[in-house]
């Protein structure tokens, strides 16, 4: 749905991080525990470079699945990321 790079017909620069989550929820065995992931890269859009859009810029996801995570957790992990 988003505007993407194809090199070719069978290859195209990915346009967000999000599907690395999905194949890390697919793989895990949460048996052995939560999943704790960060998922930084480098993205790239067809946008058209100005003094507030790049074509190509950095997007990092992060991604806790476990029992009794509350928004609380979130909010101390993001402050202490900053």
């Amino acid at each position: 749905m988003q505007d993407t790079f194809y090199i070719t017909n069978e290859i195209l620069l990915r346009t967000h991080t999000s599907p690395v989550q999905a194949r890390t929820m697919d793989k895990h065995d949460f048996t052995k525990g939560p999943l704790k992931m960060i998922s930084p890269g480098k993205v790239y859009r067809r946008d058209s470079d100005d003094a507030t859009h790049s074509h190509q810029f950095h997007q990092m996801e992060g991604l806790v699945v476990a029992k009794d995570i509350t928004m609380g957790d979130f909010k101390r992990n993001v402050r202490s990321f900053c």
